[in-house]
């Protein structure tokens, strides 16, 4: 398996340790670890991250119309099977393995078939995996998933200005004003990262998670332990973007670091101020990223609003293994249709960006 550091900070095992031991991803909360390793001669050579799920929520794939389907026909859909990061829709390696051993990979696969039939799962999931894994998982005769996210990239930006310059010019003012009038109250911005992060800052950001995540989906996923927990142990791949009026934090974006992205995560306020959103989550993040020479910003699940302002569409794949029969054939049915819906709109996309047009590839 390697002893380097991730490339993704949500491959990391102090990462899945933090939303265990906070207890935020455990059976209580309908996420049962039942990760699977593999070893050769007792070294480890594959591992999936693997939960028993009670419920589809936290996982940003949606499959609510599947369970209610079998529902209505008599059968069950829980529990199921996650392979994911919890509350993370984030692309990285799920199969993961040593040297790229495709072999391996498929080991894996089956294993998850064979512990599925073991707990009654009626299915196996894995969400935002790599187009590798999706076209190993397809020679397993699992079905494939696509969506759309947002990302931006940096073409080897000087600055905020130099990235401006590859938009269109209506664009560019939007983008302008937009950072005026989210700061002209008087706001200022703050980066907080490694050893400057402290326990202040993360019951201020905490206060914002929870108002906004409250009022957005009803009950926010994380607990205030988990954010304690994860700073004591990847405060170098954090950075909290605080919005500060005077002495008093108002609103926040956590983000993680990457090799070479910046992964925005969660965002919550206490005041409403027009355009702040954009400018911590969006705009800031560009900046953080050109500053420290980052290829990429990952800014979460969908939002088409991202378009307008630098972020391109981008396919995310997900893997599906349904045992049922009847419910498997109507899934890839479905993700037939869907699959083309998807391809549709990313060629749709792809030519509405706000770039110019002597910019674009």
């Amino acid at each position: 398996m390697g002893a380097e550091r991730p490339a993704s900070p949500f491959l990391e095992h102090d990462f899945f340790l933090a939303l265990e031991e906070s207890g935020c991803a455990v059976a209580g909360t309908g996420w049962q670890p039942q990760h699977i390793l593999v070893e050769r001669c007792g070294e480890p050579i594959g591992l999936m991250p693997l939960f028993l799920k009670s419920h589809s929520m936290g996982e940003y794939v949606f499959d609510h119309a599947w369970a209610d389907a079998i529902e209505r026909a008599g059968g069950h859909y829980y529990p199921k099977l996650q392979c994911s990061v919890p509350f993370t829709p984030a692309t990285a390696a799920k199969l993961l393995v040593a040297n790229g051993s495709m072999e391996t990979q498929l080991l894996l696969l089956q294993a998850a078939e064979t512990l599925a039939q073991r707990l009654g799962a009626s299915s196996i999931h894995g969400t935002f995996v790599t187009e590798s894994e999706q076209a190993i998982a397809q020679q397993a005769k699992w079905l494939a998933r696509y969506d759309t996210q947002f990302h931006w990239h940096n073409d080897g930006f000087s600055g905020f200005e130099d990235f401006l310059s590859t938009l269109q010019s209506r664009k560019r003012k939007a983008i302008r004003r937009e950072r005026r009038e989210a700061l002209c109250s008087g706001l200022t911005v703050e980066w907080v990262t490694g050893s400057d992060l402290t326990e202040s800052h993360w019951d201020a950001f905490y206060d914002f998670y929870m108002d906004t995540g409250s009022r957005k989906w009803g009950r926010p996923y994380l607990n205030r332990e988990f954010f304690s927990r994860i700073s004591a142990v990847m405060a170098d791949r954090i950075v909290l973007i605080l919005a500060k009026d005077g002495g008093e934090y108002v609103a926040g974006a956590l983000n993680f670091i990457g090799t070479d992205t910046l992964y925005g995560r969660n965002w919550g306020a206490i005041r409403d101020v027009a355009f702040l959103h954009f400018e911590l989550c969006y705009y800031q993040a560009i900046d953080f990223a050109i500053a420290h020479g980052l290829k990429s910003v990952e800014a979460g699940a969908q939002g088409e609003h991202k378009l307008a302002r630098g972020y391109a569409p981008q396919v995310t794949r997900s893997i599906h293994q349904i045992t049922h029969p009847g419910l498997r054939h109507a899934v890839a049915d479905y993700l037939e249709q869907e699959r083309r819906i998807v391809e549709r709109n990313q060629q749709i996309l792809d030519a509405h960006t706000p770039f110019r047009k002597d910019d674009r590839s």
